[in-house]
């Protein structure tokens, strides 16, 4: 099987981590900003959503994928998902997770080392993770053979939504902070 072969063969559970990952920090994000909560909580729960979130999902795909690969040697059959490593699998998922997931979090790193960024910081964590909502979802669509732009748009309005909720539940329980 040449190496091409085998990077693709993991292409999916690299996209999926990455749609994930941003997704989700960036609702972390857009969650805590709208409860007006400070850069460094923020970056706290950015960062343990990363990881924990990341792991989570490796964990769980490497489960998934091992449970069908015994499935189909139970059934005697053979599929398509049969020869991936539940273990690769996995670090596909959560490399991208995390690598991808962070791109919410530059700018408010970034705050920390210049301080001419702390009162953009949201808008830059918008606008990069806008940009990434739409690659990723243009490499999912490469991947699923979908069009591109059509793809990228999905990702992008699930994405933002997604992040709007978190905003919102963060600005309805702003009090609470």
């Amino acid at each position: 099987m040449s190496a091409d072969k085998v990077e693709k063969k993991y292409l999916p559970e690299f996209v999926y981590g990455a749609i994930d990952g941003t997704v989700t920090t960036f609702a972390v994000v857009a969650g805590a900003m709208g409860a007006s909560l400070s850069s460094a909580v923020v970056l706290i729960l950015g960062f343990a959503n990363l990881f924990a979130d990341g792991f989570s999902m490796a964990v769980s795909n490497y489960l998934s994928t091992k449970s069908h690969r015994e499935l189909h040697v139970a059934q005697k059959s053979k599929c398509e998902d049969e020869d991936k490593d539940p273990k690769k699998t996995a670090l596909a998922t959560f490399s991208a997770f995390v690598l991808v997931g962070f791109i919410p979090l530059i700018s408010f790193v970034l705050a920390f080392l210049f301080s001419w960024i702390e009162e953009n910081q949201f808008k830059i964590s918008i606008g990069l993770t806008a940009l990434t909502f739409f690659l990723i979802g243009a490499a999912k669509g490469e991947v699923v053979g979908k069009h591109k732009l059509h793809s990228a748009l999905e990702t992008f309005f699930i994405g933002s939504a997604a992040a709007i909720i978190a905003f919102l539940v963060g600005y309805l329980l702003r009090a609470v902070a």
